[in-house]
């Protein structure tokens, strides 16, 4: 039996990269469970790990330190003995912030003086090397990130991006150390508290660099980084006897129901996925500026839904590539035209409930924030992984609902066909 209690508490600052974290966590045996938002109460289903889903990444930056905070005490009440704050695998965020301003507040509430700052994810992709951070085989700001409609990343060595977003000195344990072993890591650590540092960014170009981190991570009372670093944390919780690894963590519950896919991501990734779906499946897309001058895009999309659902999945997307998005921008504003886009998805969302749709397939970070919180779901249980970084999720219901939550860079071109499978939806 596992302890009574979670281990460990987990912060994220966007929805599908609560789903992400929560996925390698459950791919480690630990039995996992995320909110969305901080819950009144822990639900009533045995964890070992907790994953509190935030919207805190492009918020202003004391909003999002506020809210992180908040998490971090909830978590410490239900009894976790480690932390881990989770961001993007691009290390999604501005000079403004937030990670280093969320981390510099969580060190202090823990009364920390050290911390990594690891985003690589190798995986998918996202490895870091000599501080710097790769796309595949390319630098970040050269992957189509530096194109990012809220947080562009125009500078891939992470030292200099985070060292602008914090007063707290950061340095780097750079591969050569990691390539040797923990032990060497954690000497590292050491090396750079003596020296003032109080965040480092950690290079790792494969999971076994992710292990070796993990393990030198022990210790610490915080961890931040992609979801890549916490392949090594459930280990150390066995080590010291207190995991047991659990035939039972990816369990999800069947969920009968029709299907539909929501996409509001304007990544490469998420645009191929669309591009695939729509030339074999119906699709409709969303205009924001038609959304802009009050037309019923909403009632439009439900009645190209009514005419489908049933017989297949849809797609009902506001994907667009960067041109479109950048002119869409600056005809609305970049806040009105995100909100536009999220709101409109949200409510066709619960219209698609109120059909009958009980399994959604959601793409991109912030399209599936604003469709949960629409859909009203307070926590997931974490199933199977469908790709790398997303699993199958369902909620914790008396009728429950089967999501697939997918960051808006991940995934592979046939995703949405793959995830209805998962779900269980490929046919209606």
């Amino acid at each position: 039996m596992s302890q009574a209690k979670p281990l460990l508490g987990c912060i994220a600052d966007d929805f599908t990269g609560a789903t992400d974290l929560a996925n390698m966590l459950v791919r480690g045996g630990m039995r996992t469970v995320q909110t969305i938002g901080i819950p009144e109460q822990l639900p009533a289903v045995a964890a070992d790990a907790l994953v509190i889903a935030l919207k805190s990444r492009t918020i202003p930056a004391a909003e999002a330190v506020e809210q992180s905070l908040a998490a971090l005490r909830w978590l410490q009440q239900q009894g976790c003995t480690q932390f881990f704050f989770k961001y993007c695998s691009t290390f999604d965020s501005t000079d403004a912030g937030n990670i280093g301003q969320v981390t510099d507040a969580l060190l202090a509430e823990l009364g920390a003086d050290f911390t990594i700052a690891c985003p690589a994810f190798p995986e998918n992709g996202r490895t870091i090397y000599r501080g710097y951070l790769f796309v595949a085989d390319g630098l970040l700001n050269e992957s189509g990130m530096e194109n990012h409609p809220l947080t562009p990343m125009t500078d891939a060595n992470l030292v200099r991006v985070l060292q602008r977003q914090t007063t707290s000195k950061v340095g780097l344990v750079r591969y050569d150390t990691v390539s040797r072993d923990a032990a060497a890591v954690t000497e590292r650590f050491t090396a750079l508290r003596t020296d003032g540092v109080k965040m480092a960014i950690a290079d790792a170009v494969s999971d076994r660099d992710l292990y070796v981190l993990g393990e030198a991570c022990a210790e610490l009372k915080l961890v931040t980084g992609g979801s890549g670093i916490a392949l090594g944390l459930p280990e150390n919780f066995r080590r010291a006897g207190l995991l047991h690894a659990s035939a039972e963590a990816a369990q999800l519950p069947q969920v009968d129901g029709l299907s539909a896919v929501l996409a509001g991501s304007a990544s490469k990734a998420t645009n191929a996925q669309v591009a695939e779906w729509a030339a074999r499946h119906p699709a409709y897309r969303i205009d924001p500026l038609a959304l802009a001058r009050g037309e019923a895009v909403v009632a439009q999309a439900l009645a190209f839904a009514d005419a489908h659902i049933g017989k297949e999945a849809v797609l009902i997307y506001a994907t667009a590539t960067p041109d479109e998005v950048k002119a869409v921008q600056k005809e609305l504003g970049v806040a009105k035209a995100g909100h536009l886009v999220e709101q409109a998805l949200a409510d066709i969302a619960k219209g698609l409930r109120e059909r009958g749709v009980r399994r959604f397939v959601v793409a991109g970070g912030e399209t599936s924030g604003a469709v949960v919180q629409a859909l009203g779901v307070r926590a997931l249980r974490i199933g199977p992984q469908i790709d790398p970084g997303v699993p199958a999720t369902a909620t914790l219901d008396d009728q429950p609902l089967a999501l697939a939550l997918k960051s808006g860079n991940f995934g592979s071109v046939d995703f949405f066909e793959k995830a209805l499978r998962f779900l269980g939806g490929a046919k209606e």
